[in-house]
């Protein structure tokens, strides 16, 4: 017999607002200590510096975090002129600096260079792995970190204005694997003054966004009132993560099929194409996650009751 996992069988979404200064394993850990949760996760990282929604994933809810990892992500973010540095950020030492500082035409002429599909080489200090590695851990011990361009999507990038001449303040709306720090430091080359990012900010990732977020100390509170049950209220449902999906609701008897692994004839007009994926609910219970093929739907991840 397999040993029982310590705590609670709790399941859903928790949309934290990442304080400055957390790391994401930290805040999962956290999280999962106030839920007493026996299994937790995060929808993607957020780096130490930076703030705003980091959705973290409890219980049967982890299966469900590839589709809100794949998902689009935006980001409110503040570059400061005239010096590079070995982090992008504000954690690096400078390593090129420049006297040069950008007018407002300047910036807007080169927004359109960082729009759509484009070739980005990561930070030295990013999670990307060499060789088994990860690159920041090679570039704290002192070796030259050399990273390969790989191709990312963004959407838009705003401009928000310069509340001085050393600073200027922008949205970016991009797609997954995209580094804001990369972009600053790229726009700082492109515009001959070099750059780095000062503040950072993530305001959206896949359907989940900031008016959702809850806070460390809103849990902490809870938990310190009524025990961790109480920060259930706070969860967000798991089929929440599923929007850009197909919704099909189920009959009892067929989600008990669905729950054993057994396929599931669905027709209609609405009815999902082949190949398309879809999520099934019973009532305001997921059931399944899956996929049509030739008018049977097929589960793929089927979701255990709390």
């Amino acid at each position: 017999m397999g040993r029982r996992k310590k705590g609670r069988r709790v399941s859903g979404w928790v949309i934290l607002d990442k304080p400055v200064g957390l790391t994401s394993t930290h805040a999962v850990s956290r999280v999962r200590r106030l839920f007493d949760a026996q299994k937790a996760g995060h929808a993607g990282t957020l780096d130490p510096l930076a703030s705003g929604v980091l959705p973290l994933a409890l219980g049967e809810a982890t299966k469900t975090v590839p589709y809100v990892m794949d998902g689009e992500k935006r980001y409110l973010f503040t570059v400061r002129w005239g010096i590079e540095t070995t982090t992008d950020d504000t954690e690096g030492e400078a390593s090129k600096t420049s006297d040069n500082r950008p007018d407002e035409a300047d910036i807007l002429a080169n927004l359109s260079q960082f729009v759509g599909t484009i070739a980005q080489v990561p930070p030295a200090f990013s999670a990307k792995r060499i060789d088994g590695e990860r690159a920041y851990d090679l570039a704290r011990d002192g070796e030259v970190v050399e990273l390969e361009a790989s191709d990312v999507q963004i959407h838009d990038l705003v401009y928000l204005g310069s509340p001085d001449a050393d600073q200027a303040m922008f949205e970016a709306h991009c797609g997954k694997g995209t580094y804001v720090r990369a972009i600053a430091r790229d726009l700082g080359r492109a515009l001959g003054c070099y750059g780095h990012v000062t503040s950072l900010r993530r305001t959206q990732v896949g359907p989940f966004d900031e008016h959702s977020t809850v806070t460390l100390d809103q849990l902490e509170a809870l938990n310190e009132a009524d025990g961790p049950e109480a920060c259930d209220s706070l969860l967000t449902p798991m089929d929440n993560a599923l929007s850009d999906l197909h919704l099909l609701p189920v009959a009892p008897g067929d989600a008990a099929k669905l729950r054993r692994g057994m396929s599931l004839l669905v027709r209609g007009a609405h009815a999902p194409a082949h190949g398309e994926e879809a999520y099934a609910m019973e009532g305001d219970e997921l059931v399944a996650i899956g996929v049509m093929d030739y008018g049977k739907f097929l589960p793929k991840r089927v979701i255990v009751a709390d």
